[in-house]
């Protein structure tokens, strides 16, 4: 077989965090055929694109493990703000909102999809996604959220043993569809409405599957440890790996909290559990608004640190804080989030929370394994949260080579062979003769996050070219359009 790229002169991280060296890759279809000193002789021809790495990095592709890109695989199939942070795969059906189930037609309760599905199943969306040739690979987690609002509505109650049963065969049905495991978000609706052992009955049917379950824990604030060991008993009772979303400790009278958290998961891990994590390096967070806040009660405190980022109701808000619009009409900053909450699609606004330290930040990318997650919602008509757009970049340029939180080779692993293990991306994550060729050519002098919470629909800089699948998707700042992503399909470690 004739090769079909071969990059030359390149300093090889290879993904494992062991020492990089230099180097050549040849691809061949979708996988790496060599590594080491590429030939030239028998080995190109005329058909054979050729990249001369200038001694920049070579790195697998990053795999972003916390996404809600669901819905933009089918309305933004490019996935520019994704290609040029050089990921070339994405977990989706994060925090407990799953494309799949879904009613045929019926836009979901979350506000996070953003297309009408045509399917009702995860074999359907899968489908979907496959005839829009998206341009990076994907993976999908099942949402308990999703699930119950189907099964369930949004009813404030547990479930009936019927209602039960039918939510762990939507469970079970996802996990045979190629799902790598069952997520919930515990602080939103109507996840946050059920029980330990609902959620617990529900993850045995991952576990049965030999898929995992990811969380966004049932409080982040005062009550963080709390949540972390709901986390922890819910993978031990249903027998599965656990992975921590986006772990922090939110509000500033918790700030530091994050080592105590940290150091449950370690004894946890200690005493036979398995646990990982993920985090966004950023200082605020983002999602729903409706779903932080009690119209009856608006928390004056998450109040004054509220950014609007998609606002329909009020475009004039989008990039605006809160409390600045308030000075200006001389009104409480609770007037007016309730002012936009209680107008018409007002339940569609996305906010941004400024409510972490950043010392927080660092401690939590000095652990071993906490993975990397953007986290980003994609409503690009107004001013999304930067790290949509800034993530691994900002990871290596901010955390990497200026901070030296930690080193660039176990940053490179975190961002790959732990991810793609982790997440059933068989055959991923690794520079290595026979595996697929995902892979991300980068300056690490160079490449930083350019997007801004003012400008934040920014490329980064320092991506000089991503490879999905063998094709050549993004180089020199031009998306090739070439769409080689894949929807993937579940296979559990070993």
């Amino acid at each position: 077989m004739a090769t079909d790229l071969v990059i030359r002169n390149v300093r090889i991280i290879d993904g494992t965090g062991g020492p990089s060296r230099s180097g050549d890759v040849a691809v061949e279809g979708d996988r790496i055929a060599e590594v080491g000193d590429v030939g030239g002789v028998g080995r190109a021809d005329a058909s054979t694109t050729t990249i001369d790495g200038q001694g920049l990095c070579l790195a697998p592709g990053f795999v972003d493990v916390h996404t809600h890109d669901d819905g933009a695989l089918i309305r933004h199939p490019g996935m520019e703000f994704k290609l040029a942070q050089g990921c070339t795969s994405v977990v989706i059906g994060n925090c407990g909102f799953s494309a799949a189930p879904a009613r045929v037609g019926e836009y979901d309760a979350s506000g996070l999809l953003g297309v009408r599905p045509t399917w009702s199943d995860l074999e359907g969306f899968a489908a979907a996604v496959a005839e829009v040739r998206p341009a990076v690979n994907a993976v999908a987690l099942i949402g308990h959220n999703s699930i119950r609002n189907l099964v369930m509505g949004n009813e404030r109650r547990d479930p009936t043993d019927a209602e039960l049963a039918e939510m762990r065969q939507h469970v079970a049905r996802a996990m045979a569809q190629g799902a790598c495991g069952f997520s919930t978000g515990l602080i939103y609706e109507p996840g946050r409405y059920s029980g330990t052992d609902e959620v617990i009955e529900l993850a045995r049917e991952s576990a049965a599957a030999g898929g995992l379950y990811a969380s966004h824990i049932r409080n982040e604030g005062d009550r963080l440890l709390e949540a972390i060991d709901e986390a922890i008993l819910i993978g031990a009772e249903a027998g599965l790996p656990v992975q921590i979303s986006h772990h922090k400790a939110a509000g500033r009278r918790n700030w530091g909290k994050v080592g105590q958290s940290l150091a449950r998961v370690d004894e946890a891990n200690a005493a036979g559990a398995d646990i990982t994590l993920d985090v966004y390096p950023y200082t605020a967070g983002s999602g729903p608004m409706a779903q932080y806040f009690d119209i009856e009660r608006i928390d004056p405190e998450l109040a004054s640190v509220i950014r609007f980022a998609s606002c329909p109701a009020f475009r004039e808000y989008e990039g605006r804080m809160a409390v600045d619009v308030a000075a200006e009409q001389g009104v409480e900053v609770a007037d007016v989030i309730r002012q936009v909450l209680t107008a018409p699609d007002g339940d569609k606004t996305i906010c941004i929370q400024f409510m972490i330290d950043e010392a927080d930040v660092a401690t939590n990318l000095r652990h071993p394994l906490m993975m990397v997650g953007s986290d980003g919602v994609v409503d690009l008509r107004g001013k999304p949260h930067p790290r949509l757009f800034g993530t691994f970049p900002r990871v290596l340029g901010h955390y990497v080579r200026d901070e030296a939180v930690l080193t660039l080779e176990e940053a490179i692993r975190r961002m790959t062979e732990l991810s793609a293990r982790r997440f059933g991306l068989v055959d991923r994550g690794l520079i290595a003769e026979g595996r697929f060729a995902d892979l991300v050519l980068f300056d690490p002098d160079v490449v930083i996050d350019t997007a801004t919470y003012d400008d934040p629909k920014q490329e980064p800089v320092g991506i000089e070219a991503v490879i999905v699948n063998g094709a050549l998707a993004y180089r020199s700042g031009t998306h090739t359009g070439v769409g080689a992503g894949r929807m993937l399909r579940y296979q559990p470690a070993g």
